[in-house]
């Protein structure tokens, strides 16, 4: 229509017609004046063009900007346009044409589909494309098959049988298109406008640059938590005067003008809603007047996420009467009319309200939603509507403080010191009410909380550093950089019940510094002090920043407080602990603790053994974590034991708090504090703690610093590693404990079609249909409950694929919370593949310092690797373990348990009695008729199905431990008509042409759960995914939990080296010593397959210093040869004493010959003498020849009592000598021994006085028996002289 035509239109209208109303006709010169000014459009872009209150959309960006054309948005510009309401929208452009008005909607085409261009996570979806709909909501799926009856309950309950939409909704009702109304200033056409802008960081014109500074401070501004959020892509959808279906003609004019402003950074996003006038409430098919639109069932307000999932209802707005409140409600950016929401993974509200009953259904919403247990932190909080005047209390667990105004709908705290680790609750309270509004705020320990203050490298670890560089962020205090802030150092000690937190010294100069983040501590300047003796016992402690006046420095009058991480304080201490205790303050420090720590509980015992290989540890899921401190799929420092690979910690407190530490070097091996100092240690106080948090040895991370961490520094970094104190740390009260009798847990998977592998190595197939009992364990030792849910497998091309899948496990044990894994739907695996919800309450995962999540009586984590949720591990106090994997959506559950468990488990996992025939065992403990596993439809009537729970308890299965959402129970997901496929090799349909049984064969191998899989679904996918699944449980029982023989620690000797540390079967060691040392003892030792060292055959192995070892080879040289001389000296002095006793003297007729003319005297018969106990005689034993006189020792002579010589050898004819052969008879002589007849030899014997008969010059003689080595000496048989007289003198032969 032209100008001209429109002008006789209108004066027709105003003149004539009376079917045109006031309205139409004002639009229509609302037309013509468009028009009129479209003639001038280029010189309205270049002269005064305002894009934000302009009709006239600004003109397309061009591809490519110059960036010495950007447009530079002022704060006072900034300010007016953010003063709008309404973001703008448009009804004509440069070309004339409609602009953003959607013209082809209308009551006859409601909706229309816009691409997007951009992934908008939305409700833990993610979408590229987004319906309009004339109806007062934007979607992202098919909208419903028919407009459901009032109220709208989402999500819809029929789904999958009906459509559940996913949707954005502002104002979901039934509308149309009305008219302007009067007295409105905005003269835009009536109808639905829809605007797209993209790539917003890079835009350099006016209206980029203006939208994206002001989206960024709007959503900044209203929404707590967002201060860093930067607006990528929006969409801004309005609504303008559209009026109720079902309404009288005049019903026209009563409109209401609505918008929704949707804005992400492809992370996170934000929904505005801006209400500019509710003219009325409900269409008529819900109730509403036809006149008014008032009445009935009102619109509904909120989101929807769709497929039968989430939804959220804008209480106490939504389908309410106090929906007419929404444009002087909200108070988002203090504007009333706008509501602000985080709409990205799950929704949260940024407005307030002034209704307390709705804290039940909007709970209360704060940021951040996690802080150090120190305290300091601002926490912002939105729910209850704040006013100046009232005052603002505000609990963290059972500690309150006073809360700070900001504005209508954000009040802040400063968090205080709360001794606590994991969830604790945040209320609020307004003028001493009661705390109504509440939330779950989660406490980090000091050790895993982001560190706010940290340095620059590792010197704050020694004692003398020259000077200590620190940082931290200057905006976690103000973003004001001239702001003065003030150091200090702060001291922890435990030495009463509670502990101690004390100020020590002012870092910072006295006026403070300027808070931009850097600062470089002079330590030299502390040297000298003296700080007291109370503060000198303070060995561990905290650096603190904090604003200096903070009344001045910011808006709030408060001052954030940062924290740095436990740290040791020696460089501050260690000049004064050296003035005042002496150069060996170090092992006076060290020798206090150990004497502490003696007196104090004995821990080790009660804590897991460490498993013996770093595969083994890896595999242990339910009792070991990896180390936040020695990861190296996270923190690889190692700073405390250097050298190994990672370290694992258990996962849970032991009943006294304490807990294990293993550490593992590049080979996988356990590392041990008797090979060296770096080794793994078990610690007397967990980092989690114990409760209550607020006592001596229970404080998390604290109290393990001051009795784990601290004595390792006064003893060991402090000191020499082989000084006695470190001896004492390593040997005795830290020692790493060994693997010797180390248990791998068992371990059962499910995975697949699914497909079941028990403790037992029995694997079968099962496929109901519900919730099934996985584990069951219900005895007086232990107690838990392990499910799985499984669903129907998504139809293939055929039809129903008549098989289920795993989809969600739930555990819980004794007193714990219940934790349930469950997988997500396809659209909304863009950045989370599985949901963990923790006693009914979703968690998350995505930060570093929540990956390990702490609950009542359950550690829950992610590995430091996984950025999407995909890989969750649950922990129990007993050791239990269970482990979900998710891999396309393909999910696998694995159960680990104790040892423990043995003999005590059933369910669908068997019982674990390491005899897979007893595994089928049914809910009232006897055993199922059928044996044969390959019989699946038997195995799935009378033994699997038998294992369904439900909401009801049982005392054989317990009940369902789901969380059953959007008003479902477990009978949603039961089906007991469901019947798959019972064949183990499931034959193809017939019209199947894309491949066949071959083709499978090659895919799985001799896998019969690929085979089934792939046959079943005829999807290659899932066949493989079996197959990994069903390897990769093999491959974790044989390699991670296989067991390992070991041996033991092998201590190392002091200032000694072992070439291996290994302790497994058929390990060598070689000992060696350090430069300057020698080894004595068994060098080489053994691991014998009886898990023993060999034996030491030449001692232990020990290192001697040289000088000291040989220092001990000369003494034992010494000894040796004084051994032997001291022996001869003895004898040489008694038979000088025997000489000098007995009078003997040397005859120097010894060697004379004896003179032929001398005679022998005569000698007695045996008989005829007189028995005496000894008599001695000669005999002829060549003897050298020597004369002698003999005396005995009574000092008198023979009975002649004169001493006689005797002749001792007599020259033979050929003038050979003959020696005389001597003897001695005993008195008990048996004459039988000898011939009688025999002559004696022809000596003297004399009869020796009767004192005499105690004595004798050998004792070998009593037994008769032969000397030992005597010389073989035949004697000559002399004829005896029978006529001796009785008493002859003896002769002076003896025998020596």
């Amino acid at each position: 229509m032209g100008r001209i035509h429109k002008l006789i239109a209108a004066t027709l209208c105003l003149l004539c017609f009376k079917s045109f109303t006031v309205d139409k006709c004002a639009a229509e010169a609302q037309d013509i004046e468009l028009e009129a000014e479209s003639v001038d459009v280029e010189k309205l872009y270049e002269n005064d063009y305002d894009p934000m209150k302009s009709r006239i959309a600004p003109k397309a960006v061009p591809a490519r900007q110059v960036a010495s054309q950007s447009y530079y948005i002022s704060p006072q510009r900034l300010e007016q346009i953010r003063a709008e309401l309404l973001y703008p929208y448009f009804d004509t452009d440069q070309f004339r044409g409609s602009g953003d008005l959607q013209t082809n909607i209308n009551s006859n085409n409601a909706q229309l589909h816009k691409n997007l261009g951009f992934l908008l996570p939305f409700f833990g979806f993610g979408f590229n494309y987004t319906i309009i709909s004339l109806h007062g909501h934007l979607s992202f799926s098919d909208g419903m098959d028919y407009f459901p009856a009032p109220p709208l309950k989402f999500p819809n309950i029929n789904w999958p049988k009906e459509n559940d939409p996913s949707f954005i909704a502002p104002f979901y009702s039934r509308c149309k298109i009305g008219t302007i109304g009067e007295g409105e200033s905005d003269l835009k056409e009536s109808g639905v406008y829809f605007r797209l802008e993209r790539d917003l960081p890079g835009r350099m014109d006016q209206f980029g640059v203006e939208l994206r500074e002001r989206l960024k401070w709007d959503i900044r501004e209203a929404m707590i938590g967002a201060e860093s959020f930067i607006p990528k892509h929006t969409i801004i959808a309005t609504w303008k005067n559209v009026t109720f279906a079902g309404g009288l003609p005049q019903a026209i004019k009563t409109t209401n003008t609505f918008q929704a402003v949707i804005t992400t950074d492809e992370v996170r996003t934000f929904a505005m809603f801006n209400y500019g006038y509710m003219g009325w409430t409900t269409h008529t098919e819900a109730g509403g007047d036809t006149l008014t639109g008032q009445g009935g069932v009102p619109a509904f307000v909120g989101f929807n996420a769709g497929n039968g999932t989430r939804a959220f209802q804008y209480i106490p707005y939504s389908q309410d009467m106090r929906i007419r409140d929404l444009p002087w409600k909200g108070w988002a950016n203090d504007k009333p009319g706008r509501h602000v929401f985080r709409i990205d993974e799950k929704v949260y509200s940024g407005n307030c309200f002034d209704d307390e009953s709705v804290y039940k259904s909007a709970p209360l919403i704060f940021a951040p939603e996690s802080a150090n247990m120190m305290g300091g932190i601002l926490v912002n909080v939105t729910g209850p509507c704040f006013t100046p005047d009232k005052r603002i209390m505000c609990r963290f667990d059972t500690q309150e403080v006073v809360g700070r105004y900001v504005g209508p709908n954000r009040a802040v705290c400063v968090m205080p010191r709360v001794y606590a680790a994991g969830y604790i609750d945040l209320a609020i309270s307004i003028d001493g009410g009661q705390y109504a509004w509440k939330g779950r705020f989660y406490v980090e320990t000091p050790v895993l909380a982001p560190e706010m203050v940290w340095f620059h490298d590792l010197s704050f670890h020694d004692l003398y550093p020259e000077k200590l560089r620190i940082r931290w962020d200057k905006f976690n205090l103000t973003m004001n950089e001239n702001a003065k802030v003030s150091i200090s150092l702060w001291g922890y000690k435990e030495t009463t019940l509670n502990p101690d937190l004390v100020f020590i010294d002012q870092i910072s100069p006295e006026g403070g510094i300027n808070n931009n983040g850097d600062y470089t501590i002079d330590v030299a300047n502390f040297r000298g002090k003296d700080s007291g003796d109370y503060l000198r016992q303070f060995e561990v402690g905290f650096l603190h920043i904090t604003l200096q006046g903070a009344e001045n420095q910011n808006l709030l009058g408060i001052s954030p407080i940062l924290w740095s991480r436990p740290m040791p304080i020696g460089w501050y201490f260690a000049d004064q602990w050296k003035r005042f205790y002496g150069a060996d303050w170090a092992a006076q420090k060290c020798n206090a603790w150990y004497e502490k720590d003696t007196k104090m509980r004995y821990f080790a015992n009660e804590i897991p053994m460490c498993p013996c290989l770093l595969d083994q540890a890896q595999g242990d899921k339910g009792r070991f974590l990896p180390d936040y401190e020695c990861d190296k799929e996270g923190n690889a420092a190692c700073y405390y034991h250097r050298g190994a690979s990672m370290c694992f910690r258990s996962g849970t407190a032991n009943i006294d708090g304490a807990g294990q530490q293993c550490c593992y070097d590049i080979e996988g091996k356990l590392m041990m504090t008797s090979d060296n100092m770096w080794g793994g240690n078990p610690s007397r106080v967990h980092n989690l703690g114990l409760v209550p948090w607020n006592e001596q040895s229970k404080v998390p991370s604290l109290s393990h610093w001051y009795h784990d961490k601290l004595p390792f520094y006064t003893c060991c970094l402090w000191q020499d590693a082989s000084s006695d104190g470190c001896a004492y740390y390593r040997f005795e009260r830290r020692a790493s404990q060994d693997c010797v009798g180390y248990q791998p847990p068992g371990a059962a998977a499910v995975f697949g079609d699914p497909h079941f592998f028990t403790f037992d190595n029995l694997t079968y197939t099962f496929n109901g249909k519900g919730e099934y009992v996985l584990v069951r364990s219900d005895d007086e030792r232990h107690k838990i409950d392990i499910q799985g849910r499984f669903e129907a497998v998504e139809e293939n091309m055929y039809g129903s694929a008549r098989a289920t899948v795993l989809t969600a496990v739930a555990a819980k044990e004794n007193s714990s919370v219940p934790v349930e894994v469950r997988i997500r739907q396809p659209y909304a695996q863009w950045r989370y593949r599985l949901d963990v919800i923790v006693d009914y309450q979703p968690v998350y995962f995505d930060s570093h310092n929540r990956r390990v999540q702490n609950f009542k009586g359950v550690t829950v984590y992610t590995p430091a690797n996984i950025l999407n949720q995909s890989h969750v591990i649950i922990m129990f106090s007993s050791g239990a373990g269970v482990e979900i994997v998710e891999n396309q959506r393909h999910m696998s559950a694995r159960v680990y348990l104790p040892i423990t468990f043995v003999n005590h488990t059933r369910g669908l996992f068997g019982n674990w009695s390491f005899e897979h025939n007893d595994d089928l065992m049914l809910p009232d403990a006897s055993f199922s008729v059928m044996t044969d596993v390959n019989n699946l439809e038997l195995l799935h009537d009378n033994f699997g199905m038998l294992w369904n729970v439900d909401d009801k308890y049982h005392p054989d299965k317990g009940r369902s431990l789901f969380f059953h959402e959007n008003d479902r129970s477990s009978n949603f997901y039961y089906d007991a008509t469901f019947r798959p496929v019972f064949f183990s090799k499931p034959p193809l349909p017939i019209n199947i042409t894309s491949f066949n049984s071959t083709d499978i064969e090659q895919t799985c191998g001799t896998s019969y759960q690929c085979y089934y899989d792939y046959a079943v679904t005829l999807n290659r996918q899932y066949g493989t995914y079996a197959k990994y699944y069903f390897d990769d449980i093999v491959n974790i029982r044989s390699k991670n939990l296989r067991t390992v023989i070991s041996c033991g620690n092998l201590p190392v000797p002091q200032n000694g080296r072992k070439s291996s540390f290994e302790f497994t079967v058929g390990t060598i060691v070689k000992i060696d010593c350090d430069p300057g040392y020698v080894l004595v003892g068994e060098d080489r030792r053994y691991c014998w397959p009886n898990g023993e060292w060999s034996w030491t055959s030449f001692g232990a192995a020990e290192c001697v210093p040289e000088s000291v070892y040989f220092a001990q080879q000369g003494a034992s040289i010494f000894g040796y040869v004084m051994a032997a001389i001291i022996p001869l000296l003895c004898c040489l002095l008694c038979f000088c004493c025997y000489q000098k006793k007995t009078g003997a003297k040397p005859n120097p007729k010894w060697n004379t010959a004896k003179k032929p003319s001398e005679k022998t005297s005569p000698i007695t018969k045996i008989e005829d003498r007189p028995i005496n106990p000894k008599v001695e005689r000669t005999t002829n034993v060549t003897k050298p020849a020597f004369t002698d006189n003999f005396e005995s020792d009574s000092g008198r002579g023979s009975n002649h009592g004169s001493k006689k010589p005797s002749p001792t050898s007599e020259t033979s004819q050929n003038g050979s000598s003959k020696s005389h052969k001597s003897s001695v008879i005993d008195s008990s002589w048996d004459s039988s021994n000898s011939d009688k007849d025999s002559p004696l030899p022809p000596n003297d014997f004399p009869a020796l006085p009767p004192k005499q008969s105690k004595r004798r010059y050998d004792g070998v003689y009593y037994t008769n028996e032969p000397l030992k080595n005597r010389p073989n000496v035949s004697f000559e048989k002399d004829v005896l002289d029978l006529d001796m007289p009785p008493k002859a003198t003896v002769s002076n032969s003896v025998a020596v």
